[in-house]
């Protein structure tokens, strides 16, 4: 009878703690770097907090963008320029998420445009008058990227020949047929390597300006963006010289009124992971937890901050 009963009362104790860790969500995309990134921190927050954080996989960052700002998910992962058109309430938003704060800046990126390499395209001018895909009604974030960089040019879609496309993906498929010219991808990834590999002749990244009054416009509509020189490296097979490209950050964005432990914790666990997420993908080859704190002209949640000064960031 006693061991029922020892064995009853440990029972109850467990599940009074499974009852009593904190569930908490956090907004993702399906199949993407998005997702990639999620499933990560979504592990190391439940290996190393009390915390049980949930992905809640949605149709895009700008869906569940609003569901954060309304207080309805603590979480959600974005690259800067998607985020700082939330808070201006600008572009693919249509009014300002005032209630959105950072929790952490997470990763670099690097993208820029792609062309044949032995196309007579040698810098971003000479797209005038060649076949760009635009529309991207699945990706919307990508036509924003795209005028951007026909302004650095000092161009417009009126001075390329518009070929439709929905997504990213199908794109890239454009690109490799040949039926467009030009196609923007990320630095060191899978998608240019595979481009690379594809197209006979291999394909090479156009330098964007980074002086110029065209090259000034395009940033103002990439907020939170730069311009970056990438140097030859043996993983990047599209870099065949130094070229200019646009490198962003990828933040962990949260709500201002979820409560500052709970934020501190997840923070303080990212912060203690540079190995354990080193090892999961070349995606969290820029991770540092001193870069966590970066992008300081944007507001940080309290627990955050919190974390940031106590661990002397």
């Amino acid at each position: 009878m006693t061991r029922l009963i020892v064995i009853a009362a440990a029972t109850a104790l467990f599940v009074a703690g499974s009852a009593g860790a904190q569930t908490i969500g956090l907004g993702s995309t399906k199949g993407s770097v998005v997702a990639a990134m999620t499933t990560a921190i979504s592990k190391i927050v439940n290996n190393k907090t009390d915390l049980k954080m949930r992905r809640q996989v949605m149709g895009g960052t700008q869906k569940y963008i609003p569901v954060v700002d309304a207080g309805e998910l603590e979480f959600g992962l974005s690259n800067i320029v998607q985020y700082t058109m939330a808070k201006d309430g600008r572009d693919l938003s249509k009014q300002p998420y005032k209630n959105l704060e950072l929790a952490a800046t997470l990763v670099r990126f690097r993208t820029g445009l792609l062309v044949r390499n032995d196309t007579d395209i040698r810098k971003i001018e000479d797209l005038k008058g060649r076949r760009m895909a635009s529309g991207f009604k699945g990706a919307p974030l990508f036509q924003t990227y795209f005028s951007a960089f026909l302004a650095n040019a000092g161009l417009t879609w009126k001075d390329v020949k518009q070929v439709p496309a929905v997504g990213l993906r199908q794109h890239w498929n454009l690109f490799k047929q040949g039926k467009i010219d030009v196609a923007m991808a990320g630095v060191g990834g899978g998608p240019n390597k595979d481009m690379n590999a594809k197209i006979p002749s291999g394909v090479r990244y156009i330098s964007l300006n980074t002086d110029t009054a065209g090259a000034k416009t395009a940033v103002k509509h990439l907020r939170g963006g730069q311009y970056e020189r990438v140097g030859k490296k043996k993983a990047y097979v599209a870099i065949k010289e130094p070229a200019v490209l646009f490198g962003y950050d990828f933040m962990l964005f949260t709500h201002n009124k979820v409560p500052a432990e709970t934020v501190y914790k997840v923070v303080k666990a990212l912060a203690g992971s540079e190995k354990e997420l080193h090892a999961v993908s070349p995606i969290w080859a820029s991770f540092s937890a001193k870069r966590m704190p970066r992008d300081q002209s944007l507001s940080y949640h309290a627990g955050a901050v919190k974390f940031y000064k106590e661990a002397g960031l």
